[in-house]
């Protein structure tokens, strides 16, 4: 029996274990794909853009899956601290991808339904989520409970934000004011987010014991959740002449772009300090884990959110910083995407010896 019907058991062991942070390949795909659009590899950017179409179509399959076959599991991880804050990047993904189609095809219509999926989802997700973690009778100390994967709930908001401003930007009157409005408020709640979540993740990593397992590669979020409040930011400014409240906000919206943006650039040296510390110092092995994702993502973030707000605020002095950091985005994407390939024929040859 189990010779006769090797591919739905593989596909259920497959779907019964899939992470909700899988999303994130999305994510770092199809910014990455809008970095080399924006600095001059068109090839690559859509190469990306048509890859990620179908990355998209097939996660959603497997988790729509995932709901039907194993509904308990997927509520198991919904209550989790540790797997819960995936399911964001359902969020994130499904804005990048819509934004992807703004700006390279020009599909205003398909953009105009991942924004309202989009939208749809961060209301569902985000007061289920924050809602359950509230109610919830057993919860773990803080030291175990969060981490920087619970910064892909500012990155949600601030994903909605830039695709917000992108079909702004296109929209006829009156509903322009009303979506340039929808964004300005996403993006000061996601940095009113920022501000609650890493206040106690700070107190987290300073004041209780810090072992290399703890830095996970969600940990970037912490500077990707600052680079897509950059570029929320820098597309506000853009639209600014579109929306009178926009202007008169004009230098508080400068401001705190600035502000995000070397929020954002503090992180990254410390960011590559820990990273030595965990795997040289401390000899930590690299595997692949769907994790990895989200911290290709900050990196093609960071080189987009550089680029637009040197247009939006005349800064060509720092340009010189996404030029470099595309290539590295392009680097640790294509390392992630290796690590995939690897691991997923590594499953299926595990998967058939113990079969065979």
């Amino acid at each position: 029996m189990t010779n006769e019907t090797p591919q739905p058991t593989l596909l259920k062991a497959v779907v019964c274990d899939l992470h909700p942070t899988y999303f994130a390949m999305v994510m770092a795909t199809g910014i990455v794909s809008i970095a080399a659009y924006k600095l001059g590899l068109p090839p690559i950017a859509y190469g990306l853009f048509y890859l990620n179409c179908m990355t998209y179509g097939v996660l959603a399959v497997l988790h729509a899956l995932r709901l039907c076959w194993f509904p308990h599991r997927a509520l198991s991880d919904l209550h989790d601290h540790s797997r819960g804050p995936g399911y964001f990047t359902w969020i994130a993904s499904t804005a990048v991808l819509g934004t992807q189609c703004v700006m390279l095809v020009n599909a205003y219509t398909v953009a105009l339904v991942l924004w309202v999926l989009a939208c749809l989802l961060w209301v569902g997700i985000t007061y289920t989520f924050f809602t359950l973690f509230i109610i919830k009778k057993t919860k773990p100390p803080l030291e175990d409970g969060i981490n920087g994967a619970w910064l892909l709930a500012v990155v949600a908001t601030q994903s909605v934000s830039v695709l917000s401003a992108h079909m702004a930007s296109e929209w006829l009157e009156p509903y322009r004011l009303e979506v340039n409005f929808l964004a300005l408020s996403m993006w000061l709640w996601g940095g009113m987010l920022y501000i609650w979540m890493i206040a106690l993740i700070f107190y987290r990593y300073y004041f209780f014991h810090f072992s290399p397992k703890d830095l996970s590669p969600p940990f970037w979020i912490s500077m990707g959740a600052m680079a897509t409040s950059t570029l929320a930011g820098s597309l506000l400014i853009a639209n600014s002449p579109d929306a009178p409240y926009l202007d008169s906000l004009l230098p508080f919206l400068k401001g705190f772009t600035v502000f995000f943006w070397a929020t954002g650039t503090w992180w990254i040296p410390m960011l590559l300090l820990l990273a030595l510390w965990r795997h040289v110092v401390k000899g930590l092995s690299v595997k692949h884990n769907p994790l990895y994702w989200g911290a290709v993502f900050p990196v093609g973030m960071y080189t987009v959110a550089t680029e637009k707000m040197t247009q939006a605020m005349q800064l060509e002095f720092l340009q010189i910083i996404p030029q470099v950091f595309l290539y590295i985005a392009l680097l640790v994407w294509t390392v992630t995407f290796l690590g995939l390939l690897v691991s997923m024929l590594q499953t299926v040859r595990a998967r058939k010896s113990r079969t065979s």
